[in-house]
């Protein structure tokens, strides 16, 4: 009896002690060291993969996971039960926040649950063994001399059309670009100097066993398409990436640069943007130029003239070299919102880049939220306003079927319009600043100026400009309030306007 209470005493010890060494995550009863991979079928028939590199050491497990263009390093694991993990990862950029995956291993399959972006909803999805290797970061392909691509003698002055991302993002499809097109004309706005109908991301599939990229199904016939904007008196633009993929995870044009211009140039493409994204993967900053030049030279290539749009957020002062690229504009800014705040804070800030402006080769301090919604017309004023100032780029980027009188009136106002799109092509200039309210001023052709009093106050605001000031010797002979549309007798030394709260007064004026 003795040694059966004892043998039993020790099994429960035993057991006791395993399911101790279970609860504090040393138990395990498998490993999920390998190289994972889950795949979840898009609507667009895009395949999403995301590659789970794993090494586990005890209870801990380290390695990379990659989705899209996204590659981030394991920081950190906590055992959350037998064979499940929640892993700490981040992609190392800056300001990159740490998100959490749940791993759990069901027999020979990894169960996946991740949210990649804070209001996205999560994924689950399950995961099998592949192929060492598979899925890994693209080798660095070389990046050529450094030479000066010709100007392709186009946009002389600043682009006008319409970009879908705005809007629409990936939501952009077939009919959706076809109804802009048609809005474009139908609005007036084509007779105003729209021109460019530009589908963002999103469009792509694949490549084909030659490596010629595929438009997905939401672009069933990229050259029927390109067709009838073409008939509508229209231009289209695409857009790709020098990496790898795109910002959204699509197809980039890394290595296949001269074979992506071909197939643009056979589709009868008009423009391209082109965005650094997934190439900050496999390029560091001072590449840029290089990575560039590469397309700048397929475009000139091709023998379709293409303007070429430079989208890399105003990193390694592309102003100072993108006319060698071949570039027509670049972005010398992050992602516009469509926010007073942010609107303001990026085209305020264009003061210091106005030597770098001029026909052909235009600062973008990105496109147009005009008409969706979250800023008043008054604001809209402004943005439309302080845009034309620069010297800008004017790609409206609402839903131009189900605009509204009021944003049609202002991205349709002529007067402004003539502005933007000065033969000069100089870039207008802080002129002064006194707390919240602004004025600049542009040289125009044939001796005129704009002056534009801007009001970033929360209360309307008294804004003077005396004349001598502004270049000018004595009151002008002619002047025209650009918003009121109305012409102005003025005299005396100065000009005083009455600008409501984040508004704008517009004139412009003739010696």
């Amino acid at each position: 009896m003795v040694t059966q209470r004892y043998s039993e005493d020790l099994l429960r010890k035993t057991q006791l002690l395993i399911l101790l060494a279970c609860t504090l995550q040393v138990c395990m009863a498998a490993d999920v060291t390998g190289n994972w991979l889950a795949t979840e079928e898009q609507s667009d028939g895009t395949v999403r993969r995301t590659y789970l590199d794993l090494k586990q050491e005890g209870s801990n497990v380290t390695g990379t996971v990659s989705l899209r263009y996204n590659y981030f390093d394991i920081k950190g694991s906590t055992p959350q039960g037998a064979d499940a993990y929640t892993l700490t990862v981040n992609s190392g950029r800056p300001n990159a926040r740490d998100m959490n995956i749940n791993i759990k291993l069901v027999g020979d399959e990894l169960q996946v649950d991740s949210r990649f972006r804070p209001n996205a909803p999560p994924s689950h999805v399950v995961a099998h063994r592949v192929a060492a290797g598979e899925g890994a970061k693209p080798a660095r392909l070389p990046v050529p001399e450094l030479h000066k691509v010709p100007y392709n003698g186009l946009a002389k002055t600043p682009p006008m059309g319409w970009n879908s991302w705005n809007k629409f993002a990936g939501k952009v499809d077939d009919a959706g670009v076809r109804a802009a097109a048609d809005a474009m004309v139908a609005s007036g706005m084509k007779d105003a100097g729209y021109q460019y109908i530009n589908i963002d991301d999103t469009w792509q599939l694949d490549r084909d066993a030659q490596g010629n990229i595929r438009p997905n199904k939401k672009f069933p016939d990229m050259k029927a398409l390109a067709d009838y904007v073409h008939s509508k008196g229209l231009k289209i633009g695409i857009y790709s990436s020098p990496g790898p993929n795109t910002c959204a995870g699509y197809e980039g044009s890394y290595g296949h640069e001269l074979q992506d211009a071909r197939t643009y140039a056979a589709w009868g493409i008009d423009y391209l943007k082109y965005d650094w994204c997934g190439a900050s993967n496999i390029y560091k900053d001072e590449d840029m130029q290089a990575v560039y030049q590469k397309m700048g030279d397929a475009l000139r290539q091709v023998g379709r003239p293409i303007v070429f749009s430079l989208c890399q957020y105003g990193r390694s002062d592309v102003w100072k070299w993108g006319p060698d690229v071949g570039g027509n504009l670049w972005r010398t800014t992050g992602d516009i919102r469509d926010s007073w705040d942010s609107m303001t804070k990026i085209g305020f800030n264009q003061n210091d880049l106005a030597p770098y402006a001029g026909p052909g080769h235009w600062n973008d301090p990105d496109m147009l939220e005009i008409g969706n919604g979250h800023m008043t017309d008054t604001e809209y004023q402004t943005h439309m306003s302080l845009w034309s100032m620069l010297a800008a780029p004017l790609l409206a980027g609402n839903d131009l079927q189900n605009q509204t009188k009021e944003t049609l009136a202002i991205l349709t106002n002529r007067d402004v319009i003539a502005i933007d799109q000065d033969a000069a092509g100089k870039q207008g200039k802080r002129l002064s600043q006194s707390g919240e309210s602004e004025v600049w001023i542009r040289d125009l052709s044939n001796g005129g100026k704009a002056i534009a009093f801007f009001n970033r106050g929360g209360q309307t605001a008294d804004i003077t400009v005396k004349w001598s000031d502004a270049g000018l010797k004595s009151a002008p002979k002619k002047a025209r309030d650009l918003w009121l549309h109305q012409d102005l007798k003025v005299k005396g030394d100065e000009y005083k306007a009455s600008v409501p709260s984040h508004g704008v007064v517009m004139l412009r004026v003739h010696a």
